[in-house]
C-alpha cells in the first residue's frame, strides 16, 4: 500500500516511519510513503502557504492552490475532473471526521493508496472540501497543532492490517477492539515476579480453558474501562452475556432518585394546578426505576385520595395477591414511594443517604441547560433527584429549586410532545444504558 503525505512538515514522518515494523514493511515492500510538501508548490519568494482569515479572527488559513497542486502531483484532481482514481482515497484530518475505528482501519487497508491531507493552523481554506473528494477523519475528541499526529495514528492502524506486516497471522485479529472487546491481559517469562504470578490457567496446556479465560478477561476488562463498547460488540454469545450478568458492577443509578410532581404543575392556561396520579405512571416508571437499579422512585401529591390510590396500586403488588402472582412487578412497586411535596422527598433522600440531593428537572420546552453527560459526572459522587412533571409542565417554583433543567429529548425538532412514561425512559436510558 501506498502512503502519500501531504504536509507542510514531511520531517515530522522521518522518525516513526523509520522505526519497528512499520520501518520492516518498508523494507519488504508493503507500504511505502510519498511526502508532499505543499511549499514546494508556491510561486513567492516567501514560499508563503497562508494568509489571515476573511472575517478577521486569531490564526492563519492555508491556501488552497499549494495544496491543489500536491493533490496533483499524486494523480489527484477535483471532483468534477475524476477526483480520486479506483484504489485510491483521499483523506484529510479533521476533529469534525468520521472516527478513525478499528472498522475504518480494516475498510482502509483494502484500498491500494491512501492521501493523507495534513492542515496546519486553523487549517485548510474550507473550499477545499467543495472542491474534491475528501473524507474527514478524526483521531479523537481534541486538538492538536496539526494533522500529522493524527496521520500517524492512521497509518499505524491500518498497515499493521496488511498481509505480513505483523510477524503473527493472528496478531491483528487477537487485540483490542478486533471483536469490538478490549484484549486479554498478557504475560510472559519468569512465572513469578515480585511475589505476582502468571495464572496457572496459561501453563495448563488446556487449550479450552485457556480461551475462556482470555474470554473472561477480555470482558472483564471492557466492563470497567470501556462498557459502552458492549453494546456494539460484535460475536457475543448467550454465556458471555450470562457470565456479564455475574459481574459485580459499580452502578450510577444507585445515586439516582426520580419524583414525578402532580402537584405543583401548569396546566393548559399557565396556572397553577394538580393533576390526578394514574395507574399506568406507576406501574411504567416502577419497572423502569428497577430495570436500571434506581435508588427510588417518589410520586408527589398533597392529594389525601389520590395518596389511597397509591398505596392501594403498590400494596396490591408488594404485600398482597400481586406478589405472589407476579414477584417481577412487585420488585418494581417496592421502588415506589408517596410524598405530600417535593421538599419531603429531599428530605427523605438526605435521611438515607447523609447528603442533600441535587435537583434537575426536565422539560420539553427551552433548550435547557444541562446535558445527560453533565448529569452522570454528579452521579458518581452525589445522589441526584431527576424531578418529572405531569399536565403542561412543573410550576416556576419548583424549576427555582433545580439546580439544572435537563436538555430536552428532542430539542431541536419542533415536536418535542412525548407522555411522561416514554420521556422517563429514554432520559434514564440515556443516563443509566448498559455502559453505566
Amino acid at each position: 500500500m501506498k502512503f502519500n503525505l501531504v504536509t507542510l512538515f514531511p520531517e515530522f514522518f522521518d522518525s516513526p516511519l523509520s522505526h519497528g515494523l512499520i520501518s520492516k514493511a518498508v523494507e519488504k515492500g508493503i507500504v511505502s510513503f510519498n511526502k508532499v510538501d505543499p511549499r514546494e508548490f508556491t510561486t513567492d519568494r516567501h514560499k508563503s502557504v497562508d494568509a489571515r482569515p476573511y472575517g478577521g479572527g486569531p490564526g492563519m488559513v492555508m491556501f488552497l492552490d499549494p495544496i491543489v497542486k500536491s493533490l496533483d502531483s499524486v494523480g489527484i484532481k477535483p471532483a468534477r475532473e475524476g477526483g480520486c482514481p479506483e484504489g485510491k482515497r483521499l483523506i484529510m484530518l479533521s476533529p469534525k471526521g468520521r472516527p478513525l475505528t478499528q472498522k475504518l482501519a480494516v475498510e482502509l487497508s483494502k484500498e491500494e493508496e491512501l492521501t493523507l491531507v495534513c492542515g496546519r493552523y486553523e487549517g485548510i481554506d474550507a473550499r477545499f472540501e467543495d472542491i474534491f473528494p475528501v473524507e474527514l477523519v478524526s483521531v479523537g475528541d481534541f486538538v492538536l497543532n496539526g494533522g500529522e499526529a493524527g496521520a500517524m495514528c492512521l497509518i499505524e492502524a491500518v498497515a499493521r492490517l496488511l498481509p505480513d506486516f505483523m510477524g503473527h497471522a493472528d496478531s491483528g485479529t487477537e487485540e483490542s477492539f478486533s471483536s469490538g472487546l478490549l484484549e486479554y491481559p498478557h504475560y510472559t517469562r519468569p512465572p513469578q515476579y515480585d511475589g505476582l504470578d502468571v495464572p496457572k490457567v496459561l501453563s495448563s496446556g488446556n487449550h479450552a480453558l485457556i480461551e475462556e479465560w482470555r474470554k473472561k478477561e477480555s470482558l472483564d476488562a471492557t466492563l470497567e474501562a470501556r462498557p459502552e463498547l458492549l453494546s456494539e460488540a460484535e460475536g457475543l454469545k448467550k454465556d458471555d452475556v450470562r457470565y456479564l450478568r455475574t459481574i459485580p458492577r459499580k452502578r450510577l443509578g444507585k445515586n439516582l432518585y426520580m419524583a414525578l410532581v402532580h402537584y405543583p404543575v401548569l396546566n393548559k392556561f399557565g396556572e397553577k394546578a394538580a393533576v390526578s396520579l394514574t395507574n399506568l405512571d406507576i406501574h411504567d416508571m416502577s419497572r423502569v426505576s428497577r430495570s436500571y437499579s434506581i435508588s427510588g422512585f417518589y410520586a408527589v401529591t398533597p392529594i389525601e385520595d389520590q395518596k389511597k390510590l397509591a398505596d392501594r396500586i403498590i400494596s396490591h403488588w408488594t404485600s398482597g395477591p400481586g406478589s405472589k402472582t407476579n414477584p417481577d412487578r412487585a420488585a418494581a412497586l417496592s421502588k415506589v414511594s408517596v410524598k405530600d411535596s417535593l421538599l419531603d422527598v429531599v428530605e427523605h433522600i438526605e435521611s438515607e443517604t447523609g447528603k442533600k440531593p441535587i435537583l434537575v428537572t426536565t422539560s420539553a420546552r427551552g433548550a435547557g441547560n444541562t446535558t445527560s453527560g453533565q448529569v452522570r459526572e454528579l452521579l458518581y459522587d452525589s445522589p441526584v433527584l431527576l424531578v418529572f412533571g405531569t399536565g403542561h409542565g412543573l410550576a416556576p417554583e419548583i424549576l427555582e429549586m433545580a439546580a439544572g433543567c435537563l436538555r430536552p429529548i428532542r430539542f431541536m425538532d419542533g415536536y418535542n410532545h412525548l407522555s411522561v412514561r416514554s420521556a422517563v425512559a429514554i432520559t434514564v436510558d440515556r443516563l443509566l444504558g448498559d455502559a453505566w
